[in-house]
């Protein structure tokens, strides 16, 4: 997961990402993960002294790994309605695979009032980064004539997000993968619509 984690650590990093998409931040404790990667609860505070650290670290690699999906995205597409739409079925494809069906910083962010301060921190981080990538492809979108925002790019990428983060709640609740695409998908159509 990252080269500047050591082998045991990874692992830690990867248990706990599964753990947060589980059921949050207040959902498990070091001897949860213990038995998880078949260690004492000593040694991962060798690594991650306690679990606000590892949650902050967490977090700053899903940031990370995120940035450099969007970036592959802007790359990989000509277009920003192709952008928008694979940032969509990336979704769609994790939440019907389930191993990453939920979006960890969404999930912190349920537990803002009770988290540590440095998640937080990182929690906040990782939604401004997001609305920063969605204004760009709107706002390029609206350029191009792609898409007609009824609000500035900023404010209509926060309006997406809520729908792409709400989709992924209401497929959780629902236990229905499917419900994700048919929320998410007439949202673009949407901003594809002259008012």
């Amino acid at each position: 997961m990252s080269s500047e984690l050591s082998p045991k650590a990874a692992e830690i990093v990867a248990q706990t990402r599964s753990l947060l998409v589980a059921g949050g931040y207040n959902s498990f404790s070091y001897a949860d993960l213990a038995q998880r990667v078949n260690i004492s609860k000593a040694s991962i505070h060798h690594h991650f002294p306690s679990k606000a650290t590892l949650v902050q670290t967490v977090v700053r690699l899903y940031r990370r790994d995120a940035q450099a999906g969007l970036a592959t995205l802007e790359t990989q597409f000509d277009d920003p309605l192709s952008e928008l739409n694979a940032y969509a079925d990336y979704w769609a494809g994790c939440i019907r695979g389930g191993e990453h069906s939920f979006c960890i910083c969404a999930m912190l962010a349920t537990e803002m009032p009770t988290i540590p301060p440095e998640v937080a921190t990182e929690v906040q981080a990782h939604f401004q980064d997001l609305n920063t990538w969605l204004a760009g492809v709107l706002q390029r979108g609206a350029e191009r004539g792609q898409f007609h925002l009824l609000n500035s790019p900023t404010v209509s990428a926060r309006a997406f997000m809520a729908v792409v983060h709400g989709a992924m709640l209401v497929a959780r609740a629902l236990d229905d993968p499917m419900s994700f695409p048919t929320i998410v998908q007439p949202a673009i159509l949407k901003l594809t619509q002259a008012a």
